[in-house]
């Protein structure tokens, strides 16, 4: 993303400080990612030419990106609007309920994540299930959103979600070696989350009989069978593991395949789609999967621009600087990017796109190798992705139908379990690996 221009790192600090106030405010994040951008280029020096040359070629470097997330979009249509998403959490909730609850709701959450579902969207899938489970089991709303989020977090980061994508392409990976990356993390981070969930079960606003009443009235949908429901799953998986599996078994033919996520998930998706026996609705679960991912890809387009200025700038050189001169490992830098830049805009895959589009190369510059950059940077993305200024916290509030002051206690412990992954990561990839 190299643009040949010397911008001032206060200029790239105030773009991102001026980004972050205007989502705050509730401007779209877009154009508050684009305005921080230009405001940013000519505090740091840059005259109207070379702003506008810093917007273009950071919105180019996203292109990839964005192209893959299109893709996905056939691929996530497909599972939430035909009901295989739903069959799958109420068959984990059906099979683990009662006494090991938090662990199949969290189980739940995570797998629907993992599939290619996004985040907010599991929840808001099995949210109603939860709840359900909450009323009968004498949770609280506290726990129980919990073990939602917490699955959530830990499904994201082995999910061919957008960003799962974005880490992989800012590292030039393929999605699937990602994907496998952060497998370990995610398992400490749902035992985290049970852990978490299950010490607090009793703690907080219960779900009154009503509410149940009222789910119950409402949960009434006609699903798809579990052997249907796994198919455009289990395809995706299997495709996309063929390059990796051919890799650890030396078998060159099948490492040579090496079939993009871009060819994969709209297939498994088509093919998932003619098993549900629901082709006349292909169109439709396209146009739904594509407006569910328009409002990332416009999101990415800003993060696209205002990383361009950070790159364009000498931020990276000084974060670099500052972190060598504390005496802390370069190792760090990964994780410290994504967490920060998460942190900033309240979003995964703003945060991922944003900390690999400016800081990828100071990163790989300290002797991380591609893989451990990309993972560490995806976990610590997961750390403080939740805050009041994103959409994510609303949505799962909304879901729960919670309070603001008990979504608040909620935010403590969703940190935790990333952090809790982060660590993981930075222990196995940094030190071991």
């Amino acid at each position: 993303m190299a643009t040949g221009l010397d911008i001032s790192w206060i200029g790239a600090l105030c773009g991102l400080a001026l980004a972050i106030i205007l989502i705050l405010f509730k401007l779209a994040p877009t154009y508050s990612l684009i305005l921080g951008a230009i405001v940013g280029a000519f505090i740091g020096g840059a005259n109207f030419t070379e702003t506008i040359t810093i917007l273009v070629s950071g919105t180019q470097s996203v292109q990839g990106t964005v192209i893959r997330i299109i893709a996905a979009g056939v691929f996530a249509g497909v599972m939430m609007e035909s009901g295989a998403a739903e069959t799958i959490a109420k068959f984990i909730v059906d099979k683990l309920g009662g006494t090991k609850a938090m662990l199949s709701l969290a189980l739940a959450t995570m797998i629907i994540t993992a599939v290619g579902v996004f985040i907010p969207v599991a929840v808001l899938i099995v949210a109603p299930i939860a709840l359900s489970v909450a009323n009968k089991m004498g949770y609280s709303k506290i726990a129980v959103l919990v073990a939602l989020s917490g699955g959530g977090k830990a499904g994201n980061i082995i999910s061919p979600n957008p960003n799962t994508i974005a880490a992989a392409g800012g590292f030039e990976l393929d999605v699937n070696q990602v994907m496998i990356g952060g497998l370990i993390p995610a398992i400490f981070g749902v035992v985290v989350t049970v852990i978490l969930a299950s010490l607090i079960k009793y703690k907080g606003t219960k779900v009154t009989d009503e509410e149940a009443e009222e789910l119950e009235k409402a949960n009434v949908s006609n699903l798809p069978a579990l052997s249907k429901a796994l198919i455009t799953p289990i395809i995706a998986i299997v495709l996309l593991m063929i390059s990796p599996i051919g890799s650890m078994l030396g078998m060159e033919v099948l490492t040579k395949l090496n079939i993009d996520s871009l060819f994969i998930l709209p297939f498994a998706a088509v093919v998932g789609t003619l098993a549900l026996g629901k082709k006349e609705k292909l169109l439709d679960y396209c146009t739904a999967g594509l407006n569910r991912m328009t409002p990332t890809i416009l999101i990415i387009i800003g993060a696209g621009a205002i990383g361009g200025l950070i790159t364009a700038s000498d931020l990276p050189t000084q974060v670099v600087a500052l972190v060598e001169s504390s005496g802390i490992s370069g190792t760090f830098l990964a994780p410290i990017a994504g967490t920060l830049m998460a942190a900033a805009t309240a979003s995964t895959s703003t945060g991922v796109i944003l900390a690999t589009g400016s800081f990828s190369e100071a990163i790989l510059n300290t002797g991380v190798a591609p893989i451990a950059a990309a993972v560490m940077t995806h976990t610590g993305a997961t750390v403080i992705d939740h805050l009041p200024h994103g959409t994510y916290f609303h949505v799962t509030r909304n879901a729960m139908n919670m309070s603001m002051a008990d979504r608040m206690k909620v935010v403590g412990y969703e940190s935790i379990v990333g952090l809790t992954m982060t660590i993981v990561a930075i222990i196995l990839y940094g030190f071991i690996l």
